[in-house]
Protein backbone atom coordinates (compact mmCIF):
# COMPACT_ATOMS: atom_id res chain seq x y z
CA UNK A 1 0.00 0.00 0.00
CA UNK A 2 1.19 3.54 -0.61
CA UNK A 3 -0.28 5.14 2.29
CA UNK A 4 -1.26 3.76 5.79
CA UNK A 5 -4.45 1.82 5.94
CA UNK A 6 -6.95 2.21 8.96
CA UNK A 7 -8.99 -0.34 9.62
CA UNK A 8 -12.35 0.14 12.22
CA UNK A 9 -11.69 -2.76 14.06
CA UNK A 10 -12.74 -1.13 17.52
CA UNK A 11 -15.96 -2.82 18.05
CA UNK A 12 -14.80 -6.31 17.17
CA UNK A 13 -15.40 -7.32 19.88
CA UNK A 14 -19.19 -6.14 19.84
CA UNK A 15 -18.94 -7.91 16.12
CA UNK A 16 -17.73 -11.01 17.57
CA UNK A 17 -20.89 -11.39 19.96
CA UNK A 18 -23.12 -9.98 17.32
CA UNK A 19 -22.04 -13.11 14.98
CA UNK A 20 -22.21 -15.70 17.38
CA UNK A 21 -25.80 -14.89 18.77
CA UNK A 22 -26.78 -13.99 14.66
CA UNK A 23 -25.45 -18.43 14.43
CA UNK A 24 -27.32 -19.65 17.51
CA UNK A 25 -23.64 -20.13 19.05
CA UNK A 26 -23.59 -20.66 22.78
CA UNK A 27 -19.86 -19.18 23.01
CA UNK A 28 -17.39 -20.23 26.15
CA UNK A 29 -14.56 -18.01 27.69
CA UNK A 30 -12.21 -18.22 30.41
CA UNK A 31 -15.12 -16.52 32.61
CA UNK A 32 -16.65 -20.03 32.30
CA UNK A 33 -13.60 -22.04 33.34
CA UNK A 34 -13.56 -23.99 36.72
CA UNK A 35 -10.31 -25.45 36.65
CA UNK A 36 -7.19 -25.82 34.31
CA UNK A 37 -4.33 -28.74 34.37
CA UNK A 38 -2.00 -28.94 31.66
CA UNK A 39 0.66 -32.12 31.78
CA UNK A 40 3.57 -31.15 29.71
CA UNK A 41 6.22 -33.52 27.75
CA UNK A 42 9.46 -32.51 26.97
CA UNK A 43 8.92 -32.93 23.06
CA UNK A 44 6.90 -29.91 22.04
CA UNK A 45 3.72 -31.58 23.37
CA UNK A 46 0.59 -31.16 26.51
CA UNK A 47 -1.98 -32.84 27.65
CA UNK A 48 -4.44 -30.28 28.52
CA UNK A 49 -7.32 -30.34 30.52
CA UNK A 50 -10.08 -27.35 30.36
CA UNK A 51 -13.33 -27.58 32.86
CA UNK A 52 -16.12 -25.02 32.32
CA UNK A 53 -19.08 -24.64 34.03
CA UNK A 54 -21.95 -24.14 31.36
CA UNK A 55 -25.96 -23.85 30.56
CA UNK A 56 -26.37 -26.04 27.49
CA UNK A 57 -30.22 -26.65 25.94
CA UNK A 58 -31.81 -30.04 25.17
CA UNK A 59 -31.01 -31.55 21.84
CA UNK A 60 -28.65 -30.29 18.95
CA UNK A 61 -26.60 -27.15 19.51
CA UNK A 62 -23.46 -25.24 18.85
CA UNK A 63 -20.85 -24.69 21.73
CA UNK A 64 -17.99 -22.13 20.64
CA UNK A 65 -15.31 -22.91 23.15
CA UNK A 66 -13.19 -19.95 23.08
CA UNK A 67 -9.43 -19.51 24.77
CA UNK A 68 -8.37 -22.77 23.42
CA UNK A 69 -4.53 -23.66 22.44
CA UNK A 70 -4.23 -21.82 19.47
CA UNK A 71 -1.76 -25.29 18.58
CA UNK A 72 -4.12 -27.58 19.62
CA UNK A 73 -4.17 -30.96 17.71
CA UNK A 74 -8.30 -30.92 16.61
CA UNK A 75 -8.23 -34.39 16.08
CA UNK A 76 -7.24 -35.23 20.04
CA UNK A 77 -9.75 -33.34 21.69
CA UNK A 78 -12.45 -34.85 23.76
CA UNK A 79 -15.60 -33.33 25.32
CA UNK A 80 -17.07 -35.02 27.90
CA UNK A 81 -19.76 -34.01 31.01
CA UNK A 82 -18.35 -33.86 34.40
CA UNK A 83 -21.61 -34.21 35.81
CA UNK A 84 -23.35 -37.46 33.79
CA UNK A 85 -20.64 -38.93 31.49
CA UNK A 86 -22.29 -39.59 27.85
CA UNK A 87 -24.86 -37.13 29.01
CA UNK A 88 -23.41 -35.16 25.79
CA UNK A 89 -22.55 -36.47 22.49
CA UNK A 90 -20.12 -34.39 19.78
CA UNK A 91 -22.26 -34.58 16.28
CA UNK A 92 -19.24 -32.41 14.75
CA UNK A 93 -16.29 -30.28 15.65
CA UNK A 94 -14.33 -27.49 13.89
CA UNK A 95 -11.30 -25.76 15.03
CA UNK A 96 -11.19 -21.72 14.04
CA UNK A 97 -7.29 -21.19 13.66
CA UNK A 98 -7.83 -18.37 10.93
CA UNK A 99 -7.48 -15.51 13.41
CA UNK A 100 -8.55 -11.93 13.12
CA UNK A 101 -6.47 -9.43 11.92
CA UNK A 102 -6.92 -6.79 10.16
CA UNK A 103 -5.01 -8.10 6.84
CA UNK A 104 -7.16 -11.85 7.46
CA UNK A 105 -10.44 -9.29 7.35
CA UNK A 106 -9.84 -7.69 4.59
CA UNK A 107 -8.56 -11.30 2.54
CA UNK A 108 -11.99 -12.81 3.92
CA UNK A 109 -13.42 -9.32 1.95
CA UNK A 110 -12.41 -10.08 -1.23
CA UNK A 111 -15.29 -10.73 -3.90
CA UNK A 112 -17.39 -8.18 -1.19
CA UNK A 113 -18.28 -4.64 -0.93
CA UNK A 114 -16.60 -2.52 1.95
CA UNK A 115 -17.58 1.37 2.81
CA UNK A 116 -14.58 3.94 2.30
CA UNK A 117 -14.70 6.80 4.97
CA UNK A 118 -12.70 10.01 4.48
CA UNK A 119 -12.52 13.00 6.52
CA UNK A 120 -12.00 16.31 4.78
CA UNK A 121 -8.62 17.48 6.94
CA UNK A 122 -9.74 21.58 6.25
CA UNK A 123 -13.79 20.94 7.12
CA UNK A 124 -14.21 17.83 9.33
CA UNK A 125 -16.78 16.33 7.13
CA UNK A 126 -17.02 13.02 6.18
CA UNK A 127 -17.79 10.98 3.01
CA UNK A 128 -19.09 7.50 2.90
CA UNK A 129 -18.25 5.30 -0.46
CA UNK A 130 -19.07 1.83 -1.33
CA UNK A 131 -16.23 -0.19 -3.05
CA UNK A 132 -15.68 -3.70 -4.23
CA UNK A 133 -12.39 -5.54 -2.51
CA UNK A 134 -10.81 -7.73 -5.59
CA UNK A 135 -7.26 -8.61 -4.04
CA UNK A 136 -5.22 -8.33 -1.04
CA UNK A 137 -1.94 -9.32 -2.89
CA UNK A 138 0.99 -7.23 -1.53
CA UNK A 139 -1.71 -4.84 -0.98
CA UNK A 140 -5.57 -3.68 -1.95
CA UNK A 141 -7.04 -3.49 -4.95
CA UNK A 142 -10.69 -1.50 -5.15
CA UNK A 143 -13.49 -1.07 -7.42
CA UNK A 144 -15.64 2.07 -6.78
CA UNK A 145 -18.24 2.51 -9.31
CA UNK A 146 -16.63 4.61 -11.66
CA UNK A 147 -12.80 3.40 -11.18
CA UNK A 148 -10.38 1.05 -9.76
CA UNK A 149 -7.47 1.86 -7.03
CA UNK A 150 -4.81 0.39 -5.45
CA UNK A 151 -4.41 2.27 -1.96
CA UNK A 152 -6.82 3.06 0.59
CA UNK A 153 -7.61 6.91 1.11
CA UNK A 154 -9.41 6.91 4.66
CA UNK A 155 -10.65 4.03 6.93
CA UNK A 156 -12.71 0.86 5.61
CA UNK A 157 -15.88 -0.12 7.65
CA UNK A 158 -16.96 -3.56 7.29
CA UNK A 159 -20.60 -4.13 7.59
CA UNK A 160 -19.80 -7.81 9.53
CA UNK A 161 -17.13 -10.29 11.21
CA UNK A 162 -17.47 -13.24 8.33
CA UNK A 163 -18.56 -16.53 10.65
CA UNK A 164 -15.03 -18.07 9.93
CA UNK A 165 -12.75 -15.40 11.39
CA UNK A 166 -12.33 -15.66 14.91
CA UNK A 167 -10.70 -13.36 17.04
CA UNK A 168 -9.67 -16.08 19.77
CA UNK A 169 -8.79 -19.25 18.91
CA UNK A 170 -12.12 -20.95 19.24
CA UNK A 171 -13.15 -24.71 18.76
CA UNK A 172 -16.60 -24.87 17.56
CA UNK A 173 -18.77 -27.75 18.36
CA UNK A 174 -22.43 -29.43 17.09
CA UNK A 175 -23.19 -31.57 19.78
CA UNK A 176 -26.68 -33.12 21.68
CA UNK A 177 -27.52 -32.83 25.18
CA UNK A 178 -29.73 -35.19 26.65
CA UNK A 179 -31.11 -32.73 28.68
CA UNK A 180 -31.49 -28.81 29.63
CA UNK A 181 -29.73 -27.37 32.26
CA UNK A 182 -26.22 -26.46 34.19
CA UNK A 183 -23.57 -28.59 34.14
CA UNK A 184 -19.58 -28.68 34.17
CA UNK A 185 -18.11 -30.32 31.17
CA UNK A 186 -14.67 -30.83 30.29
CA UNK A 187 -12.37 -30.41 27.17
CA UNK A 188 -9.26 -32.68 26.91
CA UNK A 189 -6.81 -31.67 24.23
CA UNK A 190 -2.90 -32.35 22.91
CA UNK A 191 -1.23 -29.06 22.03
CA UNK A 192 2.01 -27.95 20.76
CA UNK A 193 3.55 -24.93 21.48
CA UNK A 194 4.36 -25.78 25.47
CA UNK A 195 7.61 -27.13 26.54
CA UNK A 196 9.96 -27.74 29.75
CA UNK A 197 13.33 -28.75 30.07
CA UNK A 198 15.42 -29.12 33.06
CA UNK A 199 18.53 -27.37 33.78
CA UNK A 200 20.70 -27.77 36.63
CA UNK A 201 24.19 -25.57 38.45
CA UNK A 202 26.56 -26.84 40.14
CA UNK A 203 29.09 -25.21 43.08
CA UNK A 204 32.58 -27.26 43.30
CA UNK A 205 34.29 -27.45 46.45
CA UNK A 206 37.81 -26.03 46.63
CA UNK A 207 38.92 -29.42 47.44
CA UNK A 208 37.02 -30.49 44.19
CA UNK A 209 35.37 -33.60 45.88
CA UNK A 210 31.79 -31.98 46.64
CA UNK A 211 29.35 -29.84 44.73
CA UNK A 212 25.95 -28.23 45.67
CA UNK A 213 23.30 -29.25 43.18
CA UNK A 214 21.04 -27.12 42.17
CA UNK A 215 18.10 -28.50 39.45
CA UNK A 216 15.40 -25.79 38.36
CA UNK A 217 12.62 -26.88 35.51
CA UNK A 218 11.89 -24.27 33.21
CA UNK A 219 8.14 -24.02 31.10
CA UNK A 220 7.69 -21.94 27.99
CA UNK A 221 4.60 -21.19 26.62
CA UNK A 222 3.82 -20.18 23.45
CA UNK A 223 0.72 -21.89 22.81
CA UNK A 224 -1.65 -18.89 22.08
CA UNK A 225 -3.35 -18.79 25.30
CA UNK A 226 -2.79 -18.49 28.99
CA UNK A 227 -3.47 -21.23 31.61
CA UNK A 228 -4.02 -19.60 34.89
CA UNK A 229 -4.00 -21.09 38.00
CA UNK A 230 -3.65 -24.29 36.09
CA UNK A 231 -2.30 -27.53 38.18
CA UNK A 232 0.69 -28.62 36.41
CA UNK A 233 2.87 -31.93 35.47
CA UNK A 234 5.49 -33.00 33.88
CA UNK A 235 6.56 -35.60 32.23
CA UNK A 236 9.97 -37.30 31.69
CA UNK A 237 10.62 -39.52 29.18
CA UNK A 238 10.97 -40.62 25.73
CA UNK A 239 7.36 -40.72 24.43
CA UNK A 240 6.67 -42.15 20.91
CA UNK A 241 4.36 -39.39 19.17
CA UNK A 242 2.67 -39.98 16.12
CA UNK A 243 3.55 -37.02 13.92
CA UNK A 244 0.52 -35.29 12.68
CA UNK A 245 0.83 -33.77 9.11
CA UNK A 246 -1.86 -30.89 10.06
CA UNK A 247 -0.24 -29.35 12.56
CA UNK A 248 -0.85 -24.72 12.59
CA UNK A 249 0.82 -22.35 14.16
CA UNK A 250 4.81 -21.47 14.55
CA UNK A 251 6.57 -21.13 17.84
CA UNK A 252 7.14 -17.46 18.33
CA UNK A 253 9.42 -15.69 20.66
CA UNK A 254 8.96 -15.82 24.49
CA UNK A 255 9.27 -13.78 27.28
CA UNK A 256 10.93 -14.12 30.53
CA UNK A 257 9.88 -14.17 33.82
CA UNK A 258 12.11 -15.15 37.06
CA UNK A 259 9.23 -16.88 39.03
CA UNK A 260 11.14 -19.44 41.38
CA UNK A 261 9.96 -21.49 43.98
CA UNK A 262 11.82 -23.40 46.51
CA UNK A 263 8.64 -25.53 47.43
CA UNK A 264 9.36 -29.54 46.52
CA UNK A 265 8.23 -31.26 43.28
CA UNK A 266 6.99 -34.47 43.78
CA UNK A 267 7.33 -37.56 41.05
CA UNK A 268 6.10 -40.42 40.40
CA UNK A 269 6.46 -43.68 38.06
CA UNK A 270 4.27 -43.01 35.21
CA UNK A 271 4.90 -46.39 32.56
CA UNK A 272 8.10 -46.33 31.41
CA UNK A 273 8.31 -42.41 32.36
CA UNK A 274 8.34 -40.25 35.20
CA UNK A 275 5.40 -37.69 36.27
CA UNK A 276 6.55 -34.67 38.12
CA UNK A 277 4.15 -32.56 39.84
CA UNK A 278 4.20 -28.71 40.56
CA UNK A 279 4.25 -27.97 44.69
CA UNK A 280 0.84 -25.55 43.98
CA UNK A 281 -1.19 -24.17 41.39
CA UNK A 282 0.33 -22.09 38.58
CA UNK A 283 -0.46 -19.42 35.90
CA UNK A 284 1.34 -19.85 32.56
CA UNK A 285 0.79 -16.82 30.68
CA UNK A 286 0.96 -17.01 26.57
CA UNK A 287 4.98 -16.29 25.23
CA UNK A 288 6.18 -16.87 29.12
CA UNK A 289 9.17 -18.88 30.12
CA UNK A 290 8.64 -19.62 34.37
CA UNK A 291 11.41 -21.75 36.28
CA UNK A 292 10.52 -23.33 39.29
CA UNK A 293 12.81 -25.28 41.52
CA UNK A 294 13.15 -29.38 40.81
CA UNK A 295 15.75 -30.18 43.95
CA UNK A 296 18.32 -29.04 46.03
CA UNK A 297 21.49 -31.09 47.49
CA UNK A 298 24.63 -29.99 49.36
CA UNK A 299 27.85 -31.88 49.78
CA UNK A 300 27.61 -34.22 46.85
CA UNK A 301 30.58 -36.08 46.74
CA UNK A 302 32.17 -36.67 43.29
CA UNK A 303 35.32 -37.94 41.86
CA UNK A 304 37.43 -35.59 39.53
CA UNK A 305 39.05 -37.46 36.69
CA UNK A 306 41.79 -36.45 34.24
CA UNK A 307 41.39 -38.58 31.08
CA UNK A 308 43.63 -38.86 27.64
CA UNK A 309 41.17 -40.99 25.79
CA UNK A 310 42.19 -42.60 22.30
CA UNK A 311 40.73 -44.00 19.02
CA UNK A 312 40.79 -47.21 17.34
CA UNK A 313 41.32 -46.49 14.02
CA UNK A 314 45.07 -46.39 14.44
CA UNK A 315 45.57 -50.61 15.83
CA UNK A 316 45.19 -51.63 11.90
CA UNK A 317 47.84 -50.01 9.88
CA UNK A 318 50.90 -47.95 10.10
CA UNK A 319 50.57 -44.26 11.42
CA UNK A 320 52.50 -41.54 11.50
CA UNK A 321 52.51 -39.17 14.60
CA UNK A 322 49.24 -39.20 16.99
CA UNK A 323 49.61 -35.96 18.24
CA UNK A 324 51.44 -33.18 20.40
CA UNK A 325 49.85 -31.79 23.20
CA UNK A 326 46.65 -33.59 22.98
CA UNK A 327 44.10 -32.92 25.35
CA UNK A 328 43.29 -34.46 28.84
CA UNK A 329 39.63 -34.08 29.44
CA UNK A 330 38.52 -33.48 32.66
CA UNK A 331 35.60 -35.16 34.24
CA UNK A 332 33.58 -35.20 37.13
CA UNK A 333 31.08 -38.04 38.34
CA UNK A 334 28.83 -38.65 41.32
CA UNK A 335 26.03 -41.08 42.33
CA UNK A 336 22.24 -40.28 41.94
CA UNK A 337 21.53 -41.95 45.54
CA UNK A 338 21.16 -40.73 49.21
CA UNK A 339 20.79 -37.37 51.45
CA UNK A 340 18.98 -34.77 49.30
CA UNK A 341 19.93 -36.77 46.03
CA UNK A 342 18.14 -39.98 44.65
CA UNK A 343 14.93 -38.53 42.36
CA UNK A 344 15.29 -39.74 38.99
CA UNK A 345 16.85 -36.81 37.31
CA UNK A 346 15.16 -35.51 34.12
CA UNK A 347 17.50 -34.48 30.94
CA UNK A 348 19.24 -31.04 30.92
CA UNK A 349 22.20 -29.23 31.17
CA UNK A 350 24.75 -29.02 33.90
CA UNK A 351 26.88 -25.86 34.64
CA UNK A 352 29.59 -26.03 37.21
CA UNK A 353 31.06 -23.04 38.63
CA UNK A 354 33.57 -22.74 41.58
CA UNK A 355 35.15 -20.10 43.37
CA UNK A 356 38.40 -18.42 43.48
CA UNK A 357 40.79 -17.04 45.69
CA UNK A 358 38.90 -13.56 46.00
CA UNK A 359 35.22 -16.15 46.64
CA UNK A 360 34.17 -14.65 43.48
CA UNK A 361 32.22 -17.59 41.47
CA UNK A 362 33.94 -18.37 38.07
CA UNK A 363 32.21 -20.94 35.25
CA UNK A 364 34.23 -24.03 34.73
CA UNK A 365 32.35 -26.29 32.24
CA UNK A 366 28.96 -27.72 31.47
CA UNK A 367 27.69 -30.77 29.80
CA UNK A 368 23.98 -32.59 29.28
CA UNK A 369 23.04 -35.07 30.92
CA UNK A 370 20.43 -37.54 29.73
CA UNK A 371 17.24 -38.86 32.16
CA UNK A 372 18.99 -40.19 34.82
CA UNK A 373 17.26 -42.76 37.38
CA UNK A 374 17.76 -43.53 41.37
CA UNK A 375 21.06 -44.98 41.45
CA UNK A 376 22.60 -44.24 38.29
CA UNK A 377 25.85 -42.48 37.76
CA UNK A 378 25.61 -38.89 36.03
CA UNK A 379 28.89 -38.39 34.18
CA UNK A 380 29.89 -34.73 32.91
CA UNK A 381 32.83 -33.49 30.55
CA UNK A 382 33.82 -30.07 32.16
CA UNK A 383 36.02 -29.45 29.19
CA UNK A 384 40.17 -30.07 28.80
CA UNK A 385 42.56 -29.17 31.30
CA UNK A 386 45.00 -26.94 30.61
CA UNK A 387 48.47 -27.67 32.42
CA UNK A 388 48.15 -31.51 31.74
CA UNK A 389 49.13 -32.31 27.85
CA UNK A 390 49.75 -35.70 26.11
CA UNK A 391 52.26 -36.46 22.93
CA UNK A 392 51.66 -39.87 21.47
CA UNK A 393 53.14 -41.74 18.66
CA UNK A 394 53.46 -45.32 17.30
CA UNK A 395 56.56 -46.64 17.77
CA UNK A 396 56.62 -49.86 15.83
CA UNK A 397 53.55 -51.40 13.13
CA UNK A 398 53.41 -55.11 11.32
CA UNK A 399 51.39 -57.84 10.23
CA UNK A 400 52.08 -61.23 11.57
CA UNK A 401 50.36 -64.44 10.43
CA UNK A 402 48.99 -66.94 13.13
CA UNK A 403 47.87 -70.38 12.87
CA UNK A 404 44.54 -70.73 13.98
CA UNK A 405 42.14 -73.58 15.02
CA UNK A 406 42.23 -76.80 13.03
CA UNK A 407 39.30 -77.11 10.83
CA UNK A 408 38.29 -79.87 8.42
CA UNK A 409 41.57 -81.73 9.03
CA UNK A 410 43.74 -78.40 8.59
CA UNK A 411 44.95 -75.51 10.59
CA UNK A 412 43.52 -72.03 9.52
CA UNK A 413 46.24 -69.43 9.50
CA UNK A 414 44.61 -65.87 10.28
CA UNK A 415 46.24 -62.45 10.41
CA UNK A 416 47.22 -59.89 13.29
CA UNK A 417 48.11 -56.90 13.37
CA UNK A 418 50.94 -55.70 15.51
CA UNK A 419 51.84 -52.36 16.69
CA UNK A 420 53.89 -50.54 19.82
CA UNK A 421 52.86 -47.04 21.30
CA UNK A 422 54.53 -43.97 23.32
CA UNK A 423 52.59 -41.63 25.43
CA UNK A 424 54.34 -39.27 26.97
CA UNK A 425 52.07 -36.91 30.05
CA UNK A 426 53.28 -33.93 31.16
CA UNK A 427 51.81 -32.02 34.38
CA UNK A 428 52.93 -28.25 34.94
CA UNK A 429 50.96 -27.52 37.98
CA UNK A 430 53.12 -28.07 41.33
CA UNK A 431 50.84 -31.32 42.57
CA UNK A 432 50.85 -34.49 41.21
CA UNK A 433 48.47 -35.24 38.84
CA UNK A 434 46.50 -38.62 38.15
CA UNK A 435 45.85 -39.29 34.51
CA UNK A 436 43.58 -42.26 33.18
CA UNK A 437 44.68 -43.13 29.65
CA UNK A 438 41.62 -44.83 28.16
CA UNK A 439 41.98 -46.81 24.91
CA UNK A 440 39.54 -48.36 22.94
CA UNK A 441 41.14 -51.45 21.03
CA UNK A 442 39.39 -53.04 18.21
CA UNK A 443 38.62 -56.79 17.13
CA UNK A 444 40.19 -59.85 19.36
CA UNK A 445 43.15 -57.87 21.59
CA UNK A 446 46.15 -58.81 23.25
CA UNK A 447 48.00 -56.34 25.51
CA UNK A 448 52.10 -58.04 24.56
CA UNK A 449 53.99 -55.72 26.82
CA UNK A 450 53.03 -52.82 29.02
CA UNK A 451 55.54 -50.63 31.26
CA UNK A 452 52.30 -50.10 33.50
CA UNK A 453 49.66 -52.06 34.37
CA UNK A 454 46.67 -51.88 32.83
CA UNK A 455 42.85 -53.06 33.50
CA UNK A 456 40.44 -54.57 30.52
CA UNK A 457 37.54 -52.24 31.58
CA UNK A 458 35.53 -53.61 28.66
CA UNK A 459 35.64 -56.00 25.95
CA UNK A 460 37.13 -53.45 24.01
CA UNK A 461 38.77 -50.62 26.18
CA UNK A 462 41.82 -51.07 28.12
CA UNK A 463 42.97 -47.85 30.77
CA UNK A 464 45.94 -47.17 32.54
CA UNK A 465 46.38 -45.21 35.62
CA UNK A 466 49.03 -43.12 35.84
CA UNK A 467 50.66 -40.79 38.34
CA UNK A 468 52.28 -37.83 36.88
CA UNK A 469 54.78 -36.07 39.00
CA UNK A 470 54.66 -31.98 39.56
CA UNK A 471 56.46 -30.03 36.83
CA UNK A 472 57.32 -33.52 35.42
CA UNK A 473 56.29 -35.93 32.89
CA UNK A 474 55.67 -39.39 32.94
CA UNK A 475 56.01 -42.63 30.25
CA UNK A 476 53.52 -44.95 29.14
CA UNK A 477 54.85 -47.90 26.41
CA UNK A 478 52.80 -50.50 25.51
CA UNK A 479 52.56 -53.17 22.43
CA UNK A 480 48.87 -54.71 21.26
CA UNK A 481 47.98 -57.39 18.57
CA UNK A 482 44.74 -57.39 17.48
CA UNK A 483 42.64 -60.28 15.21
CA UNK A 484 39.78 -58.53 13.01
Amino acid sequence: MSRPLTLALALIGALTATASAESGEHVSTLSDQRGVGVTIYNTDLALVRDRRHLTLPAGESRLALRDVSARIIPETALLQSVDAPGRISVLEQNFDYDLLSPQKLLEKYVGRDVVVIRTDPHTGARTRERARVLATNDGVVLRYADRIETSVDGTLAFPDLPPDLRDRPTLVTDLADAKAGEQDVELTYLSGGLNWKADYTAELAPNDDRIDLRGLITLQNASGTAYRDAGVQLVAGDVNVVNNAFRTGNLQGLATIGAVRSAPVTQQALLEYHLYTLPRHTTILDKQTKQVELMSASSVPVTKTLELRGAADYYGSQQSDLGQRLKVGTYLAFVNEGGELGIPLPKGAVRVYKRDNAGTAQFVGSDTIDHTPKGETVRLHLGDSFDVTATKKQTEFHIVDLVGVEVHGGQVRTRAYQSSYEIVLRNAKPAAQEVLVVEPIPGDWTILRSSAPYKKTSASTATWTLTVPPAGATTLTYTAQVRF
